[in-house]
């Protein structure tokens, strides 16, 4: 493996968001514990659905939503923050002719798997985005499932709004004048977070999730939203796939990381197939076009 090509980069995260061990808590239990219930990709994240459709078809229709919105095809220069395990990334050199996608993510687990494939036209860097500095702008920015993890629980509205804000400018600040931003994440919707669950706190440690009007707020002046979805349906199909997959496989996942986090896995997807069935939370697809003005905050 050349490291010119692919490298990784450990370095602190701003204590603005989730730290590298309250990511690494979940997402590096064991590669092949979520091989069991993943579709074949490693996408772990809401599909995107039609009737008739296989998870991994469903999930393939989700990555070309987001290459989409974020104008990749031809792009130079790629950036996906929190790329999971890549499945992005690789949809993006393969199919849409990106020169070079960059992937970013906290989760080691996952960076290592990214490496294995040695793709020269794919960097990861083990750190966050608010220490990463890029060789050059970036052409097209897509983020899925991370921004969930950029304010702290318990931090006041102000708090996220602000921390919600310097990811805006970030991106602006590190983007071509036609970037493209494709982002995909949970929001609150019927809840009140101020009788948060404890459970999912357990599940997803320091992370808190926003709100549909703090996106806009934060955005306001950067970036343009041309189209947002809620697709909270979806969510909740895909949660009931890998479900299903879960329980298929449950003594294969006993055997991985013991009966104690099977269960806990399997509740835990449980209790989100609720949420999104009732609307207590939603999950929002939001395009949004680089203003190349920005007005100040």
């Amino acid at each position: 493996m050349e490291q010119s090509t692919q490298v990784i980069e450990r370095s602190e995260y701003h204590a603005r968001g989730a730290s590298a061990e309250a990511i690494q808590a979940h997402y590096d239990i064991s590669n092949d514990f979520y091989k069991l219930w993943l579709d074949p990709s490693m996408t772990y994240s809401c599909a995107l659905w039609q009737e008739g459709d296989s998870l991994e078809v469903a999930q393939v229709r989700k990555l070309d939503l987001h290459l989409s919105q974020a104008r990749a095809q031809g792009k130079q220069n790629l950036l996906d923050i929190g790329c999971g395990w890549g499945a992005l990334l690789n949809r993006a050199v393969q199919h849409y002719d990106v020169k070079s996608a960059v992937g970013l993510t906290l989760s080691a687990a996952q960076a290592e798997w990214i490496l294995d494939a040695k793709d020269s036209r794919i960097n990861v860097h083990l750190e966050s985005w608010e220490n990463h500095v890029p060789a050059e702008p970036y052409d097209a920015i897509v983020s899925v499932g991370a921004f969930e993890h950029f304010a702290k629980s318990g931090a006041t509205k102000a708090e996220k709004l602000a921390a919600y804000r310097k990811f805006f400018e970030w991106c602006h600040a590190h983007s071509t004048d036609d970037c493209s931003l494709s982002l995909q994440t949970i929001v609150y919707e019927n809840y009140d977070e101020s009788n948060p669950n404890p459970f999912v706190e357990e599940i997803f440690p320091e992370s808190e999730l926003p709100r549909v009007s703090e996106i806009f707020a934060a955005c306001e002046g950067l970036f343009e939203v041309v189209q947002l979805q809620n697709h909270r349906v979806h969510y909740a199909k895909t949660l009931q796939a890998w479900y299903n997959a879960l329980r298929k496989n449950r003594h294969a996942a006993i055997d991985i990381v013991g009966e104690a986090t099977y269960k806990k896995y399997e509740k835990y997807l449980g209790v989100f197939i609720v949420g999104f069935h009732t609307g207590t939370v939603n999950l929002s697809r939001m395009e949004a076009r680089k203003l190349s003005q920005p007005k100040v905050a």
